[in-house]
């Protein structure tokens, strides 16, 4: 290595050639190494809360649930917030979601906002309602719905933009103290960089982390919606920066989401005429918006699940037209028609998907899509049309294990093998493709594929070892594989004890 970058790769005598008789040789004692792995879509900030917030992920009944946020409630100082969640009703033995009343049963003197598993649906209590300022009377917002019982008085789910007000009630915590311990959990699970998707108070964090010197992975840092105006403004644009911190894409929603049954379909849900699900952002305002960033020089990445939701961002691009060099992107692209799969490649749209949503959800495709004529998690299907894939795992929605994620990409089956052969199994992918969709192609997403994603001469020594050789494995072995070391920059960065 030479500084931060790779001086030769090859034998040993070959790279000893280069790096001169004075260099140190390290025994890896039959490790595998491969390029470091990158999240090319994770929310660190909820992420890093997440790992002293309420947990209801695994919870298999409302009373479980109800039961963790009493026990956690009951650790919280008076009054404290109670935040967190990740409770997913769809696999709960009475799969009906919650609502204010059997929250206030365990947590009646405290705020207790909870989010779905997909993060685009809230379980709010009756008291913070009431510091929403939200009852029978307040209308939907625009993209957003206060779920409302037989007599029209809010149940406490709130979806999508109508749980907006919370970012302003939250108490704001020391983000940059819990990204410092973050990063350590995202470095032994072999990340070496990630485009982040929160907020501005996200940046800001990771931004005193860099000053301090304690920064100890490559963050390609999204721009919020509410804060395009103010980020061009300041004179932002995508791929500003250096090696360790750069400004990414703006963050733009299409849609909601799958389980919440807010992502936008053009065809009604089974079993709920009418609920084709919600366009949050409208399209005319995506077409002003996509113009904006592009004329500023900033990229931009739009949030869409629903088969109608991906036609009008693509439509979106298409109409609002590119700046060169821009990379625009889908974020989650699960559910498209077949013919737009094509039209995504030929706009060089990047696909920015998440592997284990696949078989997270593949009860809940097929009980609310059925037999529709749909591409869905079609990876091989884009690959082969020419779509640029970069992959992560929208943590916190699913755990950012990226060996997770590969293993679902090269199988399509849960951990422990169901459905057996692997759903839609035409869809899977080599390992070698879904481990360049993890690394070279999230950098190709950022615009880094000249620095990152290879090991190779001249780019960035990010790698990992392994404890196995996953080209050589059978795939199941990847569920059992362990880091061992995670190298940013020539250094190691962590170490398995």
């Amino acid at each position: 290595m030479d500084g931060e970058t790779v001086l030769a790769v090859g034998g040993e005598s070959e790279v000893r050639a280069a790096a001169g008789r004075s260099a140190d040789l390290v025994d890896l004692d039959g490790a595998a190494v491969i390029p470091g792995l990158y999240d090319a879509h994770i929310h660190t900030a909820n992420y890093a809360r997440g790992l002293s917030e309420v947990d209801l992920r695994g919870a298999r009944s409302l009373e479980e649930a109800l039961a963790r946020v009493s026990g956690h409630a009951s650790r919280l100082e008076p009054g404290a917030w109670l935040s967190g969640g990740r409770w997913n009703s769809n696999v709960w033995e009475r799969p009906a979601q919650p609502d204010r009343y059997a929250l206030d049963s365990v947590c009646p003197d405290r705020p207790a906002a909870l989010a779905s598993i997909d993060g685009h649906t809230t379980w709010a209590n009756s008291l913070a309602l009431r510091m929403m300022g939200i009852d029978r009377a307040t209308p939907d917002p625009p993209g957003g719905q206060i779920v409302r019982d037989a007599d029209g008085e809010p149940t406490g789910i709130l979806r999508e933009s109508a749980a907006y007000p919370l970012r302003d009630l939250l108490p704001a915590a020391d983000l940059t103290a819990m990204l410092r311990v973050a990063q350590e959990e995202l470095l032994a699970l072999g990340l070496t960089s990630v485009h982040d998707i929160d907020g501005e108070d996200c940046r800001a964090a990771y931004l005193e982390l860099r000053a301090a010197g304690a920064l100890k992975l490559r963050v390609h840092k999204a721009i919020p919606r509410d804060h395009l105006e103010a980020a061009i403004a300041e004179g932002r644009r995508t791929g500003q920066g250096d090696d360790w911190f750069r400004t990414g894409p703006v963050k733009l929603f299409s849609d909601g989401a799958l389980g919440s049954h807010t992502c936008h379909m053009s065809e009604p849900f089974a079993g709920t005429p009418g609920n084709a699900g919600i366009a949050v952002t409208p399209y005319a305002e995506l077409v002003r918006l996509i113009g904006m960033a592009s004329a500023a020089g900033v990229a931009v990445a739009t949030h869409a699940i629903g088969d109608q939701a991906n036609h009008l961002v693509l439509d979106a691009y298409e109409a609002a037209g590119g700046q060169a060099g821009l990379r625009h992107r889908i974020e989650h692209a699960q559910h498209l028609r077949p013919a737009d799969v094509k039209r995504m490649a030929a706009l060089g749209v990047v696909a920015s998907m998440q592997p284990v949503h696949c078989t997270s959800d593949l009860d809940l495709v097929a009980s609310l899509l059925g037999e529709r004529d749909l591409a869905s998690y079609a990876w091989r299907a884009m690959l082969d049309a020419g779509v640029p894939l970069a992959f992560g795992s929208d943590a916190p929605v699913e755990h950012p294990n990226p060996l997770a994620a590969l293993h679902a990409a090269v199988t399509r089956t849960r951990p422990g093998g169901r459905p057996p052969g692997g759903w839609q199994p035409e869809q899977r992918l080599t390992f070698g493709e879904a481990l360049r969709a993890h690394t070279f192609g999230s950098a190709y997403a950022a615009g880094e594929e000249r620095r990152k994603g290879v090991l190779a001469e001249g780019m960035l020594a990010d790698f990992v070892a392994l404890d196995i050789d996953p080209f050589t494995e059978p795939p199941d072995a990847l569920l059992r594989a362990r880091v061992l070391t995670t190298v940013v920059g020539g250094e190691i960065r962590w170490t398995r004890g």
